[in-house]
């Protein structure tokens, strides 16, 4: 699963240069934090509808979208997916509920 991530991940922070009149990833990443934060929480939005519905394919889509649109967001911030994979592995085997506590 993660190579398929790390692959996107790296067709985005190669477009980052990309001319945003051919390149959607270009023009979300000119677009700045703003327009980058608009659609993740539009694909969040749709992809919570299709969890309400129950529409398991329809599901899949819209949480390929959202990973996409946090991916292009993880890029602006000059994060890497690594980055997010050590916080995943760090919290597992610990109850969400303590982790929370910690986060306060």
């Amino acid at each position: 699963m993660s190579d398929t991530l790390n692959r996107l991940f790296a067709i985005i922070t190669a477009r980052k240069s990309g001319n945003p009149e051919k390149s959607y990833t270009a023009k979300l990443l000119r677009g700045g934090r703003e327009g980058i934060a608009k659609k993740i929480t539009e694909e969040a939005g749709e992809a919570v509808i299709e969890v309400i519905k129950g529409d398991k394919t329809r599901l899949a889509e819209e949480s390929a979208d959202l990973l996409y649109h946090l991916m292009v967001a993880w890029a602006e911030a000059g994060l890497v997916p690594t980055d997010i994979w050590a916080v995943l592995e760090n919290r597992m085997g610990e109850s969400g509920m303590e982790e929370k506590k910690k986060r306060g």
